[in-house]
């Protein structure tokens, strides 16, 4: 073991500190009989920011933290996450109160609970819990205008340890959204409707944000749509300026009315917001409605009071009605735009929204509260390591930062690797290092280690801190972890997505900058098209080796599989039937099980998939093992006695459909209904059914109806009659569902499904000349030279064909290895957008933190896109080169290079 000295912080000896806790430990052993004579209470929590509010009159309706209980009282669930390894769930609480062996009032987050349960493994937060006891609870946000990048276009889930904080001297984790992430309720109650009164405060990372739409907290829209001006109201935090913008250069606390993002009353700048460049962590506040009034607040989260940036009137209210009387809607959203636009970056700690408008000293107390709680930097932090060559060597410093409000005494530091990895203190054998000299509150102290890896393989690299605090005795000690790999240096060197003449010219190409040849037998290339769920892409032949220098090409085959056939088989479901015809010799599969037939019969192709419907205003729907019908988006191009497919990966399944009926319904009502009336104007009728369950409006007010017949649709039409009467009254524009007839089939499914899996019309496919001999999997390649127009195209020949299409757009391509659990390289790709995004979403979060630094709006690399032939493409410069930074390593080239080195 190494021993350090701290210089900043010499204070006194060995001895002495010696001295001292021998005095206390003696202190304590004469005073033991006493204490068992009385046992201490554990002491009350002190009252949270709901407490403040409720007591102004103002009480939360909403209430969200990952970080603290915003209650006294409140002992329930603060978040909850999922494991990644085995997708079991655990609810992350507080901790509760305790005398011994010292005082804790407790109240924050169990974030050793989290620890412990996703040690060694990813975890996401798949729910944050609303503490107002209203049920307002925030979950994977649905897809709106714009889709998210997770199957079905829901947002991704933020990662779990993304984000550590302290508060009040303990461990916390915030919830860390990059772009394609978000949380949403658009089926929350409670929430201030049109001009309604309400308050909305949040706490965030002022130092994480971006250009994007829209890292909001508060009221949104019901249906992740935008719904015209005034219909949002939230506490927005980043640079964008299209829609409005304060002093400076940002990044600026402003609010999100939909279509304008205000720091005051002009709709462009509004001097009197300042940028907010120095505080760690920021309070944001916006009050508004019950009249033509808003406010707009912010202050640093650590200390100081707040500042009123704007008090007065509705932006733009003395000209026109955009924004006055206000037409909320009276959803929850985080970390995205009423539209779903989910193109932002920030972090978030905690917020609430309340029923009226709060006072100013209700205010005032709820920021002193907030000061009150401590907010503090990460206690124990690691130096980003890149990707590691096996048996290479990096050095990983490792920082302590005392936030425990205490001098820390005796800090040791060390660092645990992946089984057969080492990692010793720089310049020594030794595994962990000890400051002899105390560490002062806020005072930081680092050691740097030398890891060296091992053989090809993945895992963690843990911290540990641990220390005394001389007032209480006792070692206190705090982990930290990071994902890291050791991998042969075989390269994703460039990949095209489309040319402008065709878009499915695809290719992927690697390349190996190791000094020695590589076996590549079974490793595989995983696609992840944006909204889609992962897929192989291609398994590598056994017995391929890629020679040092070498590029190894896989191209786009004119068609491709779209669903696994058996042997046996002699129709298979294609995924395109362009330039395929009667008499055509085709290859179907790669490697050892690839073989040839005759094409005897063409019929239709697989359509594009539809999903399992998503009823994004009142959640998801499941449909259990056993169900021989599905509620689908689209009904388009399904036949009965042809295949539909379900789900993907290993969720798949495969059936007959045996009859089509209609999809689902998501529309608005065209007018406003009374209690008591049987009839609904709606915007939409053409896939409604008599007989159809609908459910009308959100929250509080939502109800299930009947339909009796089907008139005509807008505010004038004949409507929907009803087979009851309407218990609640609802305005015009709330949302109407229904899940529609749907498609069925036979058999059952074998497990369940939920929303936005995706369903796939398989189409009549094409007939053999013979029976195939092997299986196939979905994607498998269906090559043939009379196809010219689809597919990659040119020279050089590629070495492996693939049959699944990249997405154009966005998504990811993984290159593994043969056992599966070593990402050896990838691309994460996203296209640069409007607005309403930065560089693009991210698919696949996991991959891109491994790949990249994703802090501010994320690091990823620009999709090319199309140009005049040859194209466009993605390409490393020069070949091979990684630093793991995907917006730095790709570059965008309009010669590309498939099969030889790359150019500029």
């Amino acid at each position: 073991m190494v021993r350090a000295t701290n210089r900043r912080a010499r204070t006194r000896t060995l001895a002495a500190r010696t001295a001292v806790t021998l005095a206390l430990v003696g202190a304590t052993l004469m005073m033991a009989p006493a204490a068992q004579a009385t046992k201490p209470a554990a002491p009350p929590r002190s009252e949270g920011p709901c407490d403040i509010y409720a007591a102004g009159g103002t009480p939360c309706v909403a209430a969200h933290s990952s970080t603290r209980a915003l209650y006294a009282s409140y002992d329930g669930p603060l978040y909850q996450v999922r494991r990644a390894s085995d997708n079991a769930v655990k609810d992350i609480g507080v901790v509760a109160p305790v005398a011994l062996p010292f005082a804790d009032a407790g109240g924050y987050a169990d974030a050793a609970a989290q620890d412990a349960f996703c040690g060694n493994t990813l975890c996401l937060v798949t729910v944050i819990y609303d503490q107002s006891g209203k049920g307002n609870h925030l979950y994977q946000a649905p897809p709106g205008t714009f889709r998210g990048p997770d199957v079905g276009g829901y947002n991704t889930l933020s990662i779990a340890d993304m984000a550590p904080v302290t508060i009040g001297g303990h461990k916390a984790y915030g919830v860390y959204i990059i772009p394609g992430m978000g949380y949403r309720n658009n089926d929350a109650s409670y929430l201030a409707k049109e001009d309604e009164p309400e308050g909305i405060y949040t706490v965030f990372d002022g130092t994480h944000y971006d250009s994007g739409c829209c890292y909001n907290y508060g009221n949104t829209s019901t249906n992740s749509r935008a719904v015209g001006t005034g219909t949002m109201e939230t506490v927005y935090f980043g640079t964008a300026t299209a829609w409005g913008r304060g002093s400076g250069p940002g990044p600026w606390i402003m609010s999100d009315m939909e279509a304008g993002l205000f720091s005051g009353y002009n709709a462009r700048q509004n001097d009197a917001t300042p940028t907010i460049d120095s505080w760690r962590f920021v309070t944001g506040v916006v009050n508004g409605g019950g009249g033509n009034q808003w406010d707009l607040r912010g202050g640093n989260a650590q200390q100081g009071p707040l500042t009123t940036y704007y008090s007065g009137i509705r932006p733009g209210s003395l000209t026109n009605s955009n924004y006055f009387p206000m037409h909320r809607r009276g959803a929850i959203q985080l970390g995205n735009g009423g539209d779903n636009g989910n193109g932002s970056a920030g972090t978030f700690y905690e917020g609430v929204m309340t029923t009226g408008y709060p006072t100013d000293a209700t205010i005032d107390a709820v920021q002193a509260n907030v000061v009150a709680a401590k907010y503090d930097v990460q206690r124990l932090s690691l130096s980003r390591a890149t990707t590691f060559t096996p048996g290479s060597a990096q050095e990983v410093t490792q920082t302590f930062t005392n936030t425990t409000g205490s001098t820390a005494v005796g800090v040791t530091l060390s660092l645990s690797a992946p089984a057969g990895w080492t990692a010793v203190v720089k310049g020594t054998d030794d595994t962990s290092v000890t400051f002899e000299d105390p560490v002062a509150p806020g005072a930081s102290v680092s050691a740097t280690f030398t890891v060296t890896s091992a053989t090809t393989s993945a895992g963690y690299l843990t911290g540990r801190a641990q220390w005394t605090n001389p007032t209480r005795g006792g070692r206190q000690s705090t982990v930290t972890s990071q994902a890291v790999r050791s991998a042969l240096p075989v390269r994703v060197n460039e990949v095209r997505f489309r040319t402008s003449s065709n878009a499915t010219d695809q290719f992927v190409e690697l390349y190996n900058a190791s000094a020695d040849e590589v076996d590549l037998s079974n490793w595989t290339l995983t696609n992840t098209p944006s909204g889609s769920a992962a897929v192989t892409l291609a398994t590598i032949p056994a017995g391929t080796k890629l020679a040092s220098g070498d590029y190894y090409l896989l191209g786009l085959s004119g068609s491709g599989l779209a669903a696994p056939t058996a042997a046996g088989a002699a129709t298979v479901n294609v995924r395109s039937t362009t330039g395929l015809a009667d008499g055509q010799q085709i290859q179907i599969g790669t490697g050892a099980t690839r073989e040839t037939r005759t094409v005897v019969g063409v019929g239709s192709a697989a359509t594009a998939a539809t999903t399992l419907f998503v009823p994004v205003t009142h959640g998801s729907i499941t449909i259990p093992a056993g169900s021989t019908t599905i509620p689908v988006t689209s009904a388009a191009g399904f036949t009965v006695g042809q295949q539909i497919g379900i789900d993907a990966g290993a969720g798949y399944e495969q059936a007959t459909v045996t009859s089509v009926g209609k999809a689902a319904t998501q529309t608005t009502l065209s007018a406003p209904a009374a209690a008591g009336a049987t009839n609904l104007k709606v915007a939409a009728n053409a896939n409604l059914t008599v007989g159809d369950t609908l459910t009308v409006d959100a929250g509080e007010y939502k109800e299930t109806v009947t339909v009796a017949a089907i008139g005509t649709t807008g505010a004038n039409g004949t409507g929907v009659d009803l087979t009851a009467p309407l218990r609640f009254a609802h305005r015009s524009a709330v949302d109407l569902a229904g899940r529609g007839t749907g498609v069925s089939f036979w058999p059952p499914t074998g497990r369940p499904h939920s929303s936005g899996a995706s369903v796939q019309a398989l189409g009549a496919g094409i007939t053999l000349d013979q029976p195939l001999a092997n299986d196939h999997p979905t994607g498998a390649p269906v090559v043939g030279p009379q196809i010219t127009t689809a597919g990659y195209q040119g020279s050089p020949a590629p070495d492996q064909w693939f049959g699944g299409s990249l997405s154009v757009s966005a998504g990811s391509v993984a290159l593994r290895d043969a056992t599966g659990s070593v990402v050896v390289d990838a691309i994460v790709y996203g296209s640069q957008q409007s607005s309403s995004s930065g560089n693009g979403t991210i698919t696949s979060p996991e991959l891109a933190v491994l790949e990249a630094d994703q802090a501010g709006g994320g690091c990823i690399a620009v999709v090319a896109g199309a140009a005049a032939n040859p194209g466009r493409s993605n390409a490393r410069w020069p070949d091979g080169s990684d630093t793991d930074s995907l917006c730095r390593d790709f570059v965008t080239t309009t010669v590309p290079t498939p099969g030889a080195a790359n150019a500029r």
